[in-house]
C-alpha cells in the first residue's frame, strides 16, 4: 500500500508517498503563493524517489482546510484529478486536526492554529490520546482577541502549534502558554498521509467528488461556490 499525501491549506505546500511503516518520499516549499507551481511536479520527484509508477498508488489523501482559499482549491483539485484518473479512493481531513496529530506526545492540552489573514486566526483544541489527539469543540474562526480570551479560561497548561502562533506570538505569550517553534508550524503531507492510513485499511475512504473543503468564512465558501458555477458554465445561485 503506498498513500499519497496532499497538504496545500497554509503558505507552505507539501506533498508525501507513505507505506504502512514509514515516510517513503516527500517534498515541500515554503514559499507563498507557489501551491500550483510546486504540487504536480513534486507528485513527479515523490514518485521518482521511491521508484515506483503512479499505479502503484492505492489510495490519495489531501487537507481540506481550513486555510488558504487559494492553496486549499490547487491541493483539492489536484487530489481529485490524480484519484480520478488511477481510479483511487481518496480521504479527506482537517488540517487543522493533522496540525495537532505533530504534537500528539505532548502531555497537555493542544491548540493548532493556522493564520486565515485579514487579522483572523483558525483554531481548535486537542487533547492526546492513545494513537493520536481527540478534538474538542468545533473548528473556530476568530481574532487573536477572540483566541486569547479562549486560552485564558482553559486554567491549565497549553501547547501552541502553527503558523498562526507563530504570527501573533507576542500577544499568545501574554496568556503564559507554550508556543511551539517553526518546526511545528505547518500541517505536513507525511503526517496526512500517515495518519490517513487506517482508514484506507479500514476502506473509510471517499470518491475524488466528495471532497469539499472546509471553508469557516461564509465569503470564502461563497467565492468557491461562484467558481464552481463558472466552470460548469451554469448559474451558481
Amino acid at each position: 500500500m503506498y498513500i499519497l499525501g496532499l497538504e496545500t491549506s497554509t503558505s507552505q505546500s507539501s506533498v508525501a508517498i507513505v507505506d504502512p511503516e514509514r515516510v517513503v518520499a516527500s517534498a515541500a516549499l515554503g514559499v507563498p503563493r507557489r501551491h500550483g507551481e510546486f504540487v504536480a511536479p513534486a507528485i513527479r520527484f515523490c514518485l521518482d524517489q521511491a521508484g515506483i509508477g503512479a499505479d502503484r498508488i492505492t489510495g490519495v489523501a489531501v487537507g481540506l482546510g481550513p486555510g488558504l482559499f487559494t492553496g486549499l482549491r490547487v491541493g483539492i483539485a489536484t487530489a481529485q484529478t490524480f484519484a480520478a484518473a488511477n481510479h483511487l479512493p481518496v480521504v479527506g481531513m482537517s488540517s487543522l486536526d493533522v496540525l495537532a496529530f505533530q504534537a500528539r506526545y505532548v502531555p497537555k492540552m493542544i491548540c493548532a492554529v493556522i493564520d486565515a489573514r485579514r487579522k483572523e486566526l483558525y483554531w481548535a483544541l486537542y487533547r492526546s490520546s492513545p494513537g493520536g489527539v481527540q478534538r474538542e469543540g468545533p473548528l473556530r474562526l476568530g481574532t487573536v482577541d477572540q483566541l486569547t480570551a479562549e486560552l485564558e479560561s482553559l486554567g491549565e497548561d497549553c501547547m501552541v502549534v502553527g503558523d498562526g502562533a507563530l504570527a501573533y506570538r507576542r500577544e499568545i505569550d501574554d496568556v503564559r502558554v507554550f508556543v511551539a517553534g517553526p518546526d511545528r508550524a505547518w500541517p505536513d503531507a507525511a503526517v496526512l498521509a500517515e495518519l490517513a492510513v487506517p482508514r484506507f485499511i479500514r476502506e473509510e475512504t471517499q470518491r475524488p467528488t466528495d471532497l469539499q473543503p472546509i471553508y469557516l468564512r461564509e465569503a470564502d465558501a461563497q467565492i468557491g461556490w461562484e467558481q464552481r458555477g463558472r466552470l460548469r458554465g451554469g448559474d451558481p445561485s
